[in-house]
C-alpha cells in the first residue's frame, strides 16, 4: 500500500511563498506520477499540478506562472513551490500518486492546510 507523507503547509500573507513536500513510500508504477490537488469546504478536489518521473508536468491554469512542481526521483519526493500566493489559494492541499501526469491516481496523502491572509 502506497503511503504519502506531506509537509510544508501553514499561514502566509498574500504575495508570500510556501513550499510543500510529499514523500512516497515506494518507487513503483503506482507512483510514476505525483501531484497536488486542493479542496475548500463544499467543493470538489481540484488539480493544482502533477509531474511524472519522466518530467512531464501538468498545471491548473489558475496557478501557472506562480507555482512550480518538481520531483526528486531518488527521494521519491515531489515539491510544490508556491509563489505570489493569493487568498483564493487557501485550501487543504493533498498529495496524490498515480500513473501519469494527466490522470488522478488512487493514493492520497492526509492533506496539509495552506492559509493565505489578505
Amino acid at each position: 500500500q502506497v503511503q504519502l507523507v506531506e509537509s510544508g503547509g501553514g499561514l502566509v500573507q498574500a504575495g508570500g511563498s510556501l513550499k510543500l513536500s510529499c514523500t512516497a513510500s515506494e518507487s513503483s508504477l503506482s507512483t510514476n506520477a505525483l501531484g497536488w490537488y486542493r479542496q475548500t469546504p463544499g467543493n470538489q478536489r481540484e488539480l493544482v499540478a502533477r509531474i511524472s518521473r519522466q518530467g512531464t508536468t501538468n498545471y491548473a491554469d489558475s496557478v501557472k506562472d506562480r507555482f512550480t512542481i518538481s520531483i526528486d526521483n531518488a527521494k521519491n519526493t515531489v515539491y510544490l513551490q508556491m509563489n505570489s500566493l493569493k487568498p483564493e489559494d487557501t485550501a487543504v492541499y493533498y498529495c496524490n500518486a498515480g500513473l501519469n501526469a494527466y490522470t488522478m491516481g488512487n493514493y492520497w496523502g492526509q492533506g496539509t492546510q495552506v492559509t493565505v491572509s489578505s
